[in-house]
Parts: structure tokens; sequence; C-alpha cells
């Protein structure tokens, strides 16, 4: 691994005698890192052929060995691939089921998928992305997980801030930064890293944080966390942000490090607004029509889900009723994608199929690993006798809708998801 010399000097000056220790554990092969679903099932549950170790900041995070790619496991949304070490900002974060939460720079949805799971179901995630082509990214691996209660928006901080005043209970800032414990995951940025871009970053990750202080209620909390070294962007922002911002105080900060901790390094501090209100947002007035869903369900489904119904053209969601109105708000999914009313029928998404358990589908056909890859390649399975819209199943979870008719299942993965 190439790295910049004044990186070199810079660590050298910053670690002193523990420098060698870190370049040792630094010029290593990254470590693979997996965080079980318990959207899904419990972490002792899941079972895989390959090694796997305990991460000791996350009680659902695993080492191991390998490369896992499209198995069954992770098509069914069982575990997210994700860096050991930032694993740790949403363990910070400490959210409890019913808070509202925001991720404000959230793709690709690692941190995401773990505050999800964490609500269970309950309250509101804001997952923000800037970029459209991340958020879309962030929007497929919530639906994966089977996210229910999660919003995916695609906004600049500062727009957000006049939409949500003093409405989040938990905010996490996982910042863009300069990625300097990426540099053995990631020539680019080693290549292109610099002290100019170092200090770019800082003052950037200074007006994020600026406005999601104004969007934490009093009492709330705020983790900002990076993945690079830099002081200047971890703990000179830490201090430039409580020097601005008199009504929060610093309750933690971490640092991982390659050789001291098992992972690539990460940073993560923990704030509180001391004072401030906790504001709701106004109403939505009126539910969309949902009358083709809820034949769809009463036909296909064992359970009523509950909710504000929202339409985006011919899509149908399920918004969260925390959310409040959502005017102004630019949504890429404002709640569970459940499908689209298509002149006079309901066609289910992909979102509610994984956010659904094995109980709760009328028709179900239960896979092998070859058939759902078959099956996720477009192909048509042999399955039981019934007709109508099933669920595959792989092990008991749902991977993917299928049309049931005449002993065979029809394959309805969607085409962004095939190969």
């Amino acid at each position: 691994m190439t790295v910049p010399e004044a990186f070199r000097d810079r660590m050298r000056a910053e670690l002193g005698e523990e420098y060698e220790a870190f370049m040792v554990e630094y010029e290593k092969e990254p470590l693979h890192g997996l965080r079980v679903n318990t959207l899904k099932l419990a972490p002792g549950e899941l079972s895989l052929t390959h090694s796997l170790e305990g991460v000791e900041w996350c009680p659902e995070g695993y080492y191991y060995d390998g490369h896992m790619g499209r198995s069954p496991e992770s098509r069914a949304g069982l575990f997210y691939s994700q860096e050991p070490s930032a694993m740790i900002a949403a363990e910070e974060l400490g959210v409890s089921p019913g808070e509202r939460v925001l991720d404000l720079c959230a793709a690709p949805g690692g941190k995401s998928t773990q505050l999800a799971a964490k609500l269970k179901g309950k309250g509101l995630l804001v997952s923000n992305e800037i970029v459209p082509s991340r958020a879309a990214i962030l929007a497929e691996n919530l639906e994966r997980m089977g996210a229910r209660n999660a919003v995916v928006t695609n906004m600049p901080p500062e727009k957000m801030e006049e939409l949500f005043q003093s409405y989040f209970d938990k905010i996490l800032v996982d910042a863009p930064c300069s990625g300097e414990g990426m540099f053995r995951r990631d020539e680019v940025a080693a290549r292109e890293w610099s002290m100019e871009h170092v200090r770019s970053c800082a003052a950037r990750q200074l007006n994020i944080l600026a406005s999601a202080a104004k969007m934490l209620r009093g009492g709330g909390e705020l983790v900002y966390s990076t993945c690079t070294f830099s002081r200047e962007e971890n703990e000179g922002v830490c201090e430039g942000f409580l020097a601005e911002n008199p009504d929060f105080e610093l309750i933690s900060q971490k640092r991982l490090m390659p050789h001291t901790h098992k992972g690539e390094g990460h940073f993560a501090a923990k704030f509180r607004r001391i004072d401030g209100p906790r504001l709701d947002r106004s109403a939505e007035s009126k539910d969309a029509d949902a009358s083709l869903y809820k034949a769809f369900e009463a036909e296909s489904l064992n359970v009523r889900l509950e909710g504000r119904f929202t339409a985006f053209g011919e899509k149908l969601y399920l918004t969260p009723s925390e959310l409040g109105a959502l005017g102004g708000i630019k949504a890429l999914r404002p709640g569970l994608y459940l499908g689209d009313c298509k002149k006079g029928r309901f066609e289910p998404a992909h979102a509610l199929c994984m956010a659904l358990k094995k109980e709760d589908f009328r028709l179900t056909a239960e896979m092998s690993d070859a058939e759902v890859d078959a099956f996720y390649r477009g192909e048509t399975i042999s399955c039981g006798e019934g007709k109508g819209w099933a669920a595959a199943l792989w092990n008991g979870h749902s991977v993917g809708w299928g049309k049931m008719l005449d002993g065979r299942l029809k394959n309805h993965i969607p085409k962004y998801l095939r190969g």
C-alpha cells in the first residue's frame, strides 16, 4: 500500500512510539465484517460456513473470513456486510424503539440499517443522502433489511433544518471525510489525500453539524463520526462545534485505531443538547386511496398493516405517522414501498415482501440455495399447489415475490436485483 509521505510524517508525530505498530497493522490485508440483522433473526441464529468472531463494541457484529457474495443469507437480508470499526457510531447513539432518529449522511446504509434494527419497527428513521445515485443504493439496502419505518430523503442539510427544527431525539452525522481509515481498501483515497483536503473536509463537517444541531430537540443526543485519523476532522471539529453551540455538551469521545482495535479505524463523539424544545411537525390531512392494496392484503396476506398511506403517482407507500406532513420534503422513499396501483390492480413491491415474515403470507414456496440463485436470475421455479401472489422463502425467510400457478412460481424479482 502506498500512502503520501506527508500523511506518514503527521501520523509519526501524533503517535510517537505507537507509530511503527500502527504502520505494521495498517499495511496488512483489511478485515471483513458483518452485522446480523435483528429485524429478521437473533445474532446467534445466523449460521454460515464462514468462521465468525464477535466484534467487541457491537453485539450483532462479527469478523469473518472470505467473501460472502450473493449468498441466500444476503439476499434474504439476514446480515449486512460492514467494516467492523464503522459499527461503533450507531452503537454510541443508543437508539431505543419509538424514537425519532435522523441519519444525516446515510449512504450506503450500514449505519441506517443498524439504527433501523434498534428501532424494531417503532418510531421513525429518516435516512438522508444528498447524492441521488447513492440515495438509491441506500433505499435498496434498507429495503433488503426489511425496514418498515424508514424514510429515505435526498436533501442538503441546510434545507432539512428548515423542515425539522428541534424535531429529532437522536441524530447521527457520519460525516464525509478524508477517509484515512480506508486507505488500505481504497487506493484512490490514498492518492488523493492532502492536508488541504483534510482542512476542507473539516470546514464542511462543521457546516453539516451546524444544521444537525438545529434539528435536535432539547435533551436529545447527537453522534458525530468519521473514518479518518486527522485531529483536524475529529477533535478539532468537536472543539469548533462546542464553541459555536454553547447549548451542547460533550458526553464522550472514542477512537478506534488499527493497531489497538481490529478494524480500519473510526472516531465517534457523542453530544447532548442541554436546552431547547421538542417540536412536532404539522400532520398530514388525508390518506391516499389504498383500496387496491387492501384488497390485495385481504387476499394474499395474514397481516393488516396500519399507518398513513401515501401515493406518488402509481406507487403506494406506508408512511410513518410520526413524520407529519410531506410538504417540502424531497423523499426518495416516503416510508415502506407497498407496491404499484396499475389499471385497477395492485402489484406488490419487493420492499413489502422483505418487510414481512413467513407467517404473514397466505402462499409461500420454500427454495434451495440453487433455486434462490435461479430465481434471482429471473427463472421460473417449480413449487407446490396454489394460485396467486406468493413469497419465495429460503430457510423460512422471504427473498422475493412470485406469481404461483399450476405448480410453478413465476419470478417477480425487480430487474435491478437480478443476476
